[in-house]
């Protein structure tokens, strides 16, 4: 519930804000940031706030990082005043004034950013000190200290274009991180090296027609994508699961032809398109706190898509069958890509990620890490793609081959693995479909470790 603040309880929120300024100070002799929200009304903080003030923590952050500046203490706090945070930093002041002016005045959500770089002897540096102008009044860009003189604009109003604000950056935020996870995450799968009749570093595997720059291209192509699919998520977050994914078909169709474009015809990412897209709109569907819950995210993809192996199969004879996958469901009852989905991409959750893990976990590199992980998802699946370039029965012969290696040694060596990889080659044999899930893997990944 929103809990709107008397002025007694800011004056005492500014009162021990001061004070907690003056230890760190007195404690580390270094100047600090004190990051405020700046929110007109009655009600300082609620879930949209929350994540506003987040996302600058992000910025702020980020550009330390950049600037390679030391952080000797951070610190947050939220509470019905506010949300607050302290950075106390080994750096000289203009040069912090500077990092912060620039994030305040980057973009409109900065306008609602009060980053206070304050000086070992509790001075406040103006931005006069760097050569700015005052900041602007977030509604109509006139010097903001004169609006809030004047009382040009009421706290309804302010109110209103903070919400406006808020909810453009934060949407925009997410689905700029989505698509970056979503696009490292192909290009982690397609650089990890040896993978069997894959196209890797090593080589392009049973593939003539493409390598790895055909790949590099293609997932550059798709980045768009990935950013609409968040979107489309976040916009139906309320409806619906299986609305999101009615809508994400149209985009898939652009984005496979995209793909075909980047790739001069192609076809190197139609799979990723279709999973990575529907993880990225699970993205846009759960708040971003629970990016790094990787059950709460295969879930929703899972609610996305159920019904799907249904609708697509349903009416399926041998007269109409034509796509392997058809075939491989009227005869079989295989259904692939679909089925994963539908139940939460098993392959992933219980085999593909927690094998990654394990492996990063037992010391293995990410790329040896990956390798593994790339065999223990093909063990536990039924890949089409395998099928389609031999038989059924050579596909379960394969896995067969497969299971028995990792049971006598979970952590085979990359030597191993490149045997591995010539015998697909000789055998013209391509797990197409596990690496799309490798990606999946990765992607969840960087999730739970950099979110």
């Amino acid at each position: 519930m929103e809990h709107p603040v008397i002025l007694q309880e800011m004056l005492d929120a500014r009162e021990r804000r001061a004070f907690r300024q003056q230890e760190l100070r007195n404690q580390y002799q270094a100047p600090l940031i004190c990051f405020t929200m700046n929110i007109a009304g009655p009600i300082k903080t609620n879930p949209l706030i929350r994540q506003g003030f987040e996302l600058g923590n992000r910025l702020l952050k980020n550009q330390l990082r950049a600037s390679q500046i030391t952080c000797l203490h951070y610190e947050e706090t939220t509470a019905v005043t506010g949300n607050e945070a302290f950075y106390v930093l080994d750096a000289d002041l203009l040069s912090i004034k500077r990092i912060t002016s620039d994030i305040e005045d980057c973009s409109p959500v900065g306008r609602l950013f009060d980053m206070d770089v304050i000086s070992v002897n509790g001075e406040i540096t103006g931005r006069s000190e760097i050569g700015l102008s005052p900041r602007l009044c977030l509604i109509c860009g006139k010097p903001a200290k004169e609006c809030a003189r004047s009382r040009t604009h009421t706290v309804e109003e302010l109110q209103a274009k903070t919400k406006q604000i808020l909810e453009e950056a934060i949407n925009t935020a997410d689905a700029k991180d989505a698509a970056q996870f979503a696009c490292r995450a192909l290009l982690y799968e397609v650089g990890t090296t040896p993978k069997p009749g894959l196209v890797d570093c090593a080589n392009s595997g049973s593939h003539t027609d493409m390598d790895i720059f055909t790949f590099m291209n293609s997932a550059s192509a798709l980045w768009p994508y990935f950013e609409s699919c968040t979107r489309i998520g976040r916009q139906t977050a309320d409806c619906p699961a299986v609305e999101t994914f009615r809508q994400l078909r149209r985009t898939g169709r652009r984005a496979e032809a995209d793909m075909l474009a980047a790739t001069n015809g192609v076809n190197t990412h139609k799979g990723a398109i279709f999973s990575m897209g529907i993880l990225c709109a699970a993205l846009g569907r759960v708040p971003r706190v629970q990016w790094n819950h990787s059950d709460v995210l295969l879930e929703e993809c899972a609610a996305m898509t159920s019904g799907l192996v249904q609708a697509d199969f349903d009416g399926l004879t041998e007269e109409n069958a034509r796509t392997t996958g058809q075939k491989l469901y009227l005869h079989h009852q295989i259904t692939g890509i679909r089925g994963q989905m539908e139940r939460g991409m098993p392959a992933v959750r219980f085999a593909g990620f927690p094998t990654l893990k394990r492996c990063l976990a037992h010391g293995l590199s990410l790329n040896d890490a990956g390798c593994i992980a790339l065999l223990n998802i093909m063990s536990s699946s039924t890949d089409t793609n395998l099928i389609a370039r031999s038989s059924l029965t050579v596909q379960q012969e394969t896995v067969s081959q497969i299971r028995t290696l990792l049971a006598d040694n979970p952590y085979p060596d990359m030597q191993t693995i490149q045997k591995i990889d010539q015998e697909f080659m000789k055998m013209n044999l391509s797990p197409g479909g596990s690496a799309d899930l490798l990606a999946i893997c990765y992607l969840l990944y960087f999730l739970e470790n950099e979110v």
